[in-house]
């Protein structure tokens, strides 16, 4: 297995295993998320292949100080073999290249399993309240 830096040509296989995994939302495009994260300067998905098959994404970026994860998403029948890890493990390696210091993620309240995952490998909840505002207004 390896773990690389997808391209364009790796849209639909990606935008597809988001799918699968529940990731996706009515309000967000993921084919412009991906494309928004392979084309900017400071973030990247990075993809888990086994073979010649994508297996496992993670997206991740940072802001010259903090890392942020989104779109963690392993196959379905490859889910609880460690893929999870592996891709998380990168996405802390490509950071730490990038000089940030911390790594955030967001994890939906009702995502238990997620929110499992990620306290196996000592993530913490942080003592943070998160805002947002949606900028188009036609939502």
């Amino acid at each position: 297995m390896v773990v690389e830096e997808l391209s364009e040509a790796d849209e639909t296989a990606v935008t597809a295993l988001w799918a699968e995994a529940g990731l996706t939302r009515p309000w967000n495009e993921p084919a412009m998320d991906f494309r928004r994260a392979i084309e900017g300067p400071t973030s990247c998905v990075l993809g888990l292949r086994d073979g010649g098959d994508l297996v496992g994404t993670v997206m991740v970026g940072h802001d010259g100080h903090r890392g942020w994860v989104y779109y963690l998403a392993v196959c379905t029948e490859r889910r609880r073999q460690g893929l999870g890890r592996v891709l998380m493990a990168a996405s802390e390696d490509w950071l730490r290249t990038k000089g940030a210091v911390k790594v955030q993620l967001m994890v939906r309240r009702e995502n238990e399993s997620a929110l499992g995952f990620y306290q196996q490998i000592d993530y913490e909840e942080s003592a943070v309240v998160v805002l947002s505002r949606w900028l188009n207004k036609e939502r």
